[in-house]
This record gives C-alpha cells, structure tokens and sequence, in this order.
C-alpha cells in the first residue's frame, strides 16, 4: 500500500511540476531521470537528516517539515534496494553536535546498517562497500568551503573510484553561489577535514558543481576519476532563494545562521563565542566582559546542540547578526565582526588559536589583522587568487 501512495504522489508531483512555470526541483525530486538507473541495482545512500523532498509543492517560503518524505524513505517505497546507509558529520539523523564521535549502528527506521563517515573513519573502506552497485549522494551543503561534507563527498569518490564503483550526486541548492570570497586554501600548510582543496572560503557551486570539480581537477589521490553523474536541478538559478525545510547541522538552526555562517566560523579558531549552548548559535558572537556591543547571552548545556559550550553559564556580551541579514542572499564574506572582536580582545596575544589557520585557509589572514591591515587591505590580496580560481570554477558551473 505504501508503494502505491508513494507512486500516486511521485506522479502528481511530476503533473504538477509540469503544470508550474518555473518551479524548483530538487535533483532527488526528479525520479524520471534516475529512477530507472537505480533498478535491480544493490545501493548505498550517503545522507543525513537533510536529505528529503516535498511531498506537496507549494511556495518555497511556506515549507513545512511534516510536507516532506526522506529519500531513503521514497526509495525504498519504490521498491529500490538500498543495503546501507553511510551518515556524515552530525550523524544520519542529525543529532549529533559539531566534532562528536558518531558510532555505526541501526537506523531505528528503516533497519537499515549506518555507517559513519566522520572520525576515524572519513572514507568507506573496500569492506564498505563490498556489494555495493551504486553509491547515491543526497546531502544539503552549505557552500562554505569548512562544512565537513564537501570533504565527506570527496573520500566517498575516491573510494568509490579505487573500487569502480559509480557515484551519483542528486543536486541540491547552495545559499552562497552567487558569489565567491575568502582566501584560497593553501594545501601546503593548511589541508585538513575542514579544508581539502585549493578554493576559497564561498565557493560558489552546488555540491553537484562540486563534484565534477573535485573530478575535472583530479583532486583525488593518485589523481583517479569517478565515475560520476550528477543529476541536476531544474529552474534553479544561482540566485535562486531556497529557505532550508531541514537545518543542515544541529548549529544552523536558521537561515540567518546560514547567511552569516562563512562570516562567523572564523570565530571556532579564537576563545570566542558564537552562541553554541543558545539557540542562536552562529547568529551571535561575544564574550564576558567585552565592552563592544550590547547583546547579551549565556550559554547552557544543551543536548543535541552542544553539551560544553565556551563560557558555558557566564553572561557574555558582543554583537547579534541583524535579522536584516536574512532578507536576502548574502554577496560576500564579512571581516568586520572578526576584525572588531580582535580590536575588543583584551588578550590578543590569546586571540588567535591553531584551528584558526585551517578555517582561513592559510597563515596570512592571521598575520594581516594582528599587523592592523583594513578590510580593504586584506580584500585586495584575496583578488588574485579568486580570479584564478573563478576561471577553473567557470567549466563545471551547471546553472546560469
């Protein structure tokens, strides 16, 4: 019976799409282009709690997470094989909070295996994915260059391609690809799980742009290529607004959170806060006794969302992102709250930690606010670099 409804609702969407000028589909939302391809064949998804599509189709600013249906879910309705799972940061569901261990296990669900691809295990082993036909990729990104699953996407298609194993990438929007900003990774000093390859902090590609770059570039080890089909989206443009119906990790609770997220991050690699143990994490930023700002916070023990927060059950004080910043995409990165904060900072010597350097992307960022550089000091020696990386991004752009 669930099959049916499944195949009812699969079919009105593709009338209704049909009927809708211009409306957004998802490239999981476009069954008749992959569908057929994943028939008879053994699966493994790659995915989390983001990985869903709209039961009913209606105005993008109207979502509701109970209108949706996850795409394990959906496949397996529709009679596709899926064998196992394999979860990102955060864990299949989501629960888990930024650098947690996520342990294999069960999904409750579905029964099926999860295995997880963070920790010490980052890239499917030859075991994994013994058996395995095709390996579907189904995660939102956020676009910023040290959210983990782009890196996650990478170790998938690298073990993907070492076992001949193809890969397909169902699309997804990205909220920063209407611009590219930040300094470009330096691979010689500062590679790591949060940096990987040679692009600057905004990116600007859909995590199915990603791929083809992480292919075309031969990115991969021993500079392999997978085989790789991305099954793109339709009427989507690179400013196209898209307000998440999932949060992508249990910190981006909002689209806001999102918007300012390339902007805010940097502040992982100082002693600051940036509202972890509130619900407003990645909208804030401060700590105790700063004397620059007026919005006031405590952090708390939150399960789910950070168990042991900096200045956890102190006051802090700093700045709020406006809820302007939320009406509208974001066109570039902004330095000003960092640059503040270092000014505000008592101990600047204590300012800057290691983990800085691999959130920038290289030393110099470092180097340049302790020397008392303006943003648009800083901004100019980013241009080089962007423009050679804007050339390479421009062959594997998908949508205008």
């Amino acid at each position: 019976m669930r099959r049916v409804i499944f195949v009812f609702l699969w079919v009105l969407g593709i009338c209704l799409n049909a009927s809708a000028e211009n409306a957004l589909r998802l490239g999981a939302e476009r069954f008749e282009l992959y569908m057929p391809l994943l028939r008879g064949k053994n699966i493994a998804v790659v995915s989390n709690q983001t990985g869903v599509i709209p039961v009913r189709h209606h105005s993008l600013t109207e979502q509701d997470s109970a209108d949706y249906v996850h795409i394990v879910d959906a496949l397996l309705d529709s009679g596709i094989h899926i064998k196992k799972i394999f979860s990102p940061e955060h864990g299949f569901r989501g629960q888990a909070e930024a650098g947690a261990a996520v342990k294999d296990g069960m999904d409750a669900k579905t029964g099926l295996p999860v295995v997880s691809l963070y920790g010490k295990h980052k890239k499917p082993s030859e075991s994994d994915l013994q058996g395995i036909d095709l390996v579907l990729f189904d995660l939102q990104d956020v676009g910023v260059r040290f959210y983990t699953y782009i890196s996650t996407l990478h170790y998938v298609m690298e073990a993907c391609a070492e076992a001949r194993i193809p890969v397909m990438v169902l699309d997804r929007p990205n909220p920063h690809t209407g611009y590219i900003d930040g300094p470009v990774l330096d691979t010689a000093c500062c590679r790591s799980f949060v940096g990987m390859h040679p692009v600057p902090v905004v990116y600007g590609m859909t995590i199915g742009e990603y791929a083809r770059m992480i292919n075309g570039e031969h990115w991969l080890a021993n500079q392999s290529e997978c085989n790789l089909q991305v099954i793109p989206m339709e009427a989507y443009t690179r400013h196209t607004v898209y307000a998440f119906p999932v949060p992508p990790s249990p910190n981006l609770r909002s689209m806001k959170a999102v918007y300012i997220y390339p902007s805010l991050c940097f502040f992982e690699g100082t002693p600051l806060s940036v509202g972890r143990g509130t619900y407003k994490a990645f909208e804030c930023v401060g700590f105790p006794d700063c004397r620059v700002g007026n919005y006031r916070f405590t952090p708390r023990s939150l399960p789910g969302l950070s168990l042991t927060p900096p200045f956890q059950d102190r006051e802090c004080t700093g700045f709020s992102v406006p809820d302007t910043y939320a009406d509208s995409l974001p066109t570039r990165l902004e330095l000003s709250y960092l640059m503040e904060m270092y000014r505000a900072y008592p101990q600047k010597e204590k300012f800057f930690n290691a983990f800085f350097s691999k959130l920038a992307g290289t030393r110099q960022l470092q180097r340049q606010i302790e020397a008392g550089q303006s943003e648009a000091e800083i901004r100019r020696t980013w241009l080089p670099e962007l423009e050679a990386f804007n050339g390479i991004r421009q062959k594997y752009l998908l949508y205008l």
